[in-house]
């Protein structure tokens, strides 16, 4: 249990933009006693330490170093950010190969360090890494779990609170499937305090037709393609989701995240795959995978996802050595 633990330890393990925003997001929040960065490139990673050590006068006591894959042992959580990122014009599902035969070196040597702790997935493709990482450790699937859906989730959100002018925490709404192209919106249950989208727009005097709801969804989907087009690379957004799901570990608060993770066959009839469904995340991990009730339509939709992220999977599986 986390209780138990002396200081309170998170291991980064890739020092690129999103790993070094994750540790910068960790560092401010003051949810860590001790944040260890890992790289294969030991200056960056020194370089990223250094720098965040700097930080903490005017943050929380925290010691960082740069260490190395025995430094994960003790740690409450292993964010793995290690892998190459996604290029203009390319999808997620494109990463595959390249970032399954990294996590092939860099996965084993984790879990062997710390086959106690909690594995958290950040590289893409997220879903087709986090079935790898479930694998290769050898650990339940309740303790590795991939960022998913959980920005998706969050940009879902923000873009439903801007049109109905409400704050995007008042708004109750996921994106579940696939972190990528075949992602499903749950626009059946999708609420503001309760209340309906559809009642919503009516008191307020909003439009909300099919368009609406066509723009809304392209926008969240497509929402990583339009800012790396601009700038290259997402990160800020993604660390502090990573920082939300860390949190809901460490303070073991079974917050319901639409993480992704290892499910069975009998959840709504999609086989072994990885993937995002809402979730109750605390200390133990991945403690309930929820059953949504979706319209036939949506359920429809997370099957075809499935079937997308599982030919990715075996892929993967292919690829290996």
């Amino acid at each position: 249990m986390v209780t138990s633990r002396q200081a309170t330890r998170v291991a980064i393990v890739g020092a690129g933009n999103v790993g070094a925003t994750a540790a910068y997001a960790l560092l401010l929040s003051g949810l860590a006693a001790e944040i260890v960065v890992i790289d294969a490139n030991r200056e960056r990673a020194e370089g990223e330490a250094m720098d965040l050590a700097h930080a903490v006068p005017f943050s929380r006591p925290t010691r960082v170093w740069a260490g190395d894959y025995g430094d994960c042992g003790g740690a409450v959580i292993t964010i793995l950010a290690a892998g190459t990122g996604q290029r203009p014009g390319e999808t997620r599902m494109d990463l595959v190969k390249r970032n399954a035969a990294i996590f092939a070196e860099i996965v084993p040597r984790v879990a062997a360090a710390n086959p106690e702790g909690i594995i958290l997935v950040a590289t893409n493709p997220v879903d087709v890494l986090t079935h790898a990482a479930w694998r290769l450790s050898g650990l339940a699937p309740s303790r590795v779990i991939g960022s998913g859906t959980t920005l998706d989730t969050g940009r879902f959100r923000a873009l439903l609170g801007d049109h109905f002018g409400v704050d995007p925490r008042s708004v109750h709404a996921f994106i579940v499937g696939e972190h990528g192209d075949s992602e499903v919106p749950v626009w059946s249950s999708a609420n503001v305090a309760g209340v309906r989208l559809d009642d919503l727009a009516r008191s307020r005097g909003r439009s909300f037709g099919a368009s609406d709801r066509d723009r809304i969804f392209a926008e969240t989907r497509d929402a990583a393609y339009a800012i790396i087009q601009r700038k290259g690379a997402t990160y800020y957004a993604v660390a502090v989701a990573l920082l939300r799901i860390v949190e809901a570990v460490i303070r073991d608060q079974r917050t319901v995240l639409s993480v992704s993770s290892v499910v069975g066959s009998d959840r709504y009839a999609l086989g072994e795959v990885a993937l995002s469904l809402p979730s109750i995340v605390g200390a133990q991990g991945v403690e309930e995978v929820l059953e949504l009730s979706l319209d036939p339509e949506e359920e429809r939709a997370l099957r075809r996802s499935a079937e997308v992220v599982r030919a990715a999977q075996n892929e993967a599986e292919a690829g290996r050595p």
